[in-house]
């Protein structure tokens, strides 16, 4: 037997005690908004159904794969191995139902206990020692030869109702925590607005106006009329993206140089600023793909990449170059702390600059340069950029910190 259990309790298998059988299969055309619903792995959420994301269909469906009260639906099936086994009890069906081809039934009088024991760490376990595949599954054979332990009836109602009490405080605690990385993550974009509006760090007046900056770099520099930035700093000025920036710049390097390679899935998104990458020979990598370097600041021009801050600030590349996705935008400047520009363009206000451009199919949408190069960006003088800079690490470490003991 798997573990010792109580002399009044038993062992038995779900096949002794419950039918199961899997769901329907469908396809895409047989989607329609008046067909019958479809419960799939993504209506099982905190152990509860959701009827967000409901699926409809008009296509042929057996007895066997209607819900029916009380059933115990399982995700049976998924890309994600967190999600298989995760269930919840049929209750409150207002009309026929069905369930899809990668989900389970489990039907049974006692379909309460085998809940919990699905929910437990040793049903969860039991998965991950059954699967001998790739594949992220629980089959039926997998699922009724699963043991459990079957206490008495009066028993397994006084254990189910003290389950449910704890359920409810770590909803209560799982729905605070949702709330309290909401409200960090909002404070956040707080921060970054007020960094880039001159309204984070006192200003010193013996700091350089940054007009003089861009002047001696470009002496032909005219400013942007704030519009709508309307009380920046006397010592800050307004410019566009295409006056501060290269955009998009190109490497040049020998083809055996080794450099890093940075697909979108190796850039972290959020107000993060890290990455990995591959090594590869510059060879491989110089056509086809952008073109970056240390201290450039990278940013996702895909949605939604871009919504969700897929950017950062590249440093201690192979050889100092790399390259990477093409649906990546490059910015390179001279007069431009890096760092000080990707909060810029991780803030709110650019980010909605660029959604409101899109252009492509769904699913294909992209901000293009020519709308990013006329997007006005506040630049601080260069030594108020670090302190800006300065300040906005300290205070995210602080609630990232908050974050990770949540």
């Amino acid at each position: 037997m798997p573990f010792e259990i109580p002399e009044s309790w038993v062992w038995t298998t779900i096949e002794d005690i419950a039918e199961s059988n899997i769901g329907l299969t469908y396809k895409p055309t047989d989607i329609c908004a008046n067909g019958v619903p479809v419960y799939r792995s993504n209506n099982i959420q905190n152990r509860r159904i959701c009827l967000k994301e409901l699926v409809r269909v008009n296509t042929n469906i057996l007895e066997k794969q209607y819900l029916q009260e009380g059933d115990l639906l399982i995700c049976a099936r998924n890309g994600s191995r967190n999600l298989v086994g995760k269930c919840a009890i049929i209750d409150n069906l207002n009309e026929p139902t069905s369930f899809g081809a990668f989900m389970a039934v489990c039907r049974s009088a006692l379909n309460p206990w085998i809940f919990q024991i699905l929910n437990s760490e040793y049903f969860n376990t039991y998965l991950d020692d059954s699967n001998s595949t790739a594949i992220n599954q629980v089959t039926q054979k997998m699922l009724l030869a699963f043991q459990l332990p079957i206490p008495p009836a009066a028993e397994q109602e006084r254990i189910i109702s003290k389950l449910k009490q704890w359920y409810e405080y770590i909803d209560e605690i799982e729905d605070r925590k949702i709330e309290l990385e909401s409200y960090i993550k909002q404070t956040k974009s707080k921060i970054l607005d007020l960094a880039i509006s001159g309204k984070l760090v006192p200003q010193d007046p013996n700091d350089e106006p940054a007009i003089e900056l861009l002047k001696r770099i470009n002496p032909d520099f005219k400013p942007c009329d704030n519009s709508h930035y309307e009380n920046l700093p006397e010592n800050w000025c307004l410019a566009k993206v295409k006056d501060v920036f290269v955009i998009n710049p190109r490497n040049k390097a020998e083809d055996n140089t080794i450099a890093g390679f940075i697909p979108m899935t190796l850039i972290d998104d959020g107000y993060s600023n890290t990455f990995s990458y591959e090594k590869r020979k510059w060879g491989s990598i110089k056509t086809g793909f952008s073109h970056f370097a240390d201290g450039d600041v990278a940013v996702a021009k895909i949605s939604p990449c871009l919504e969700n801050r897929k950017s950062i600030v590249l440093r201690d590349l192979p050889n100092a170059i790399g390259a990477g996705t093409t649906e990546l935008h490059v910015f390179r400047s001279s007069v431009v702390v890096p760092e000080y520009a990707l909060y810029f363009f991780k803030s709110e206000y650019f980010i909605s600059k660029c959604v409101g451009t899109f252009n492509g199919v769904v699913g294909q949408q992209r901000v293009g340069k020519n709308i990013i190069e006329e997007i006005q960006i506040p630049i601080p003088p260069i030594d108020e950029q670090t302190k800006i800079v300065s300040t906005i690490e300290t205070i995210f470490t602080q609630l990232n910190t908050i974050t990770a003991e949540l």
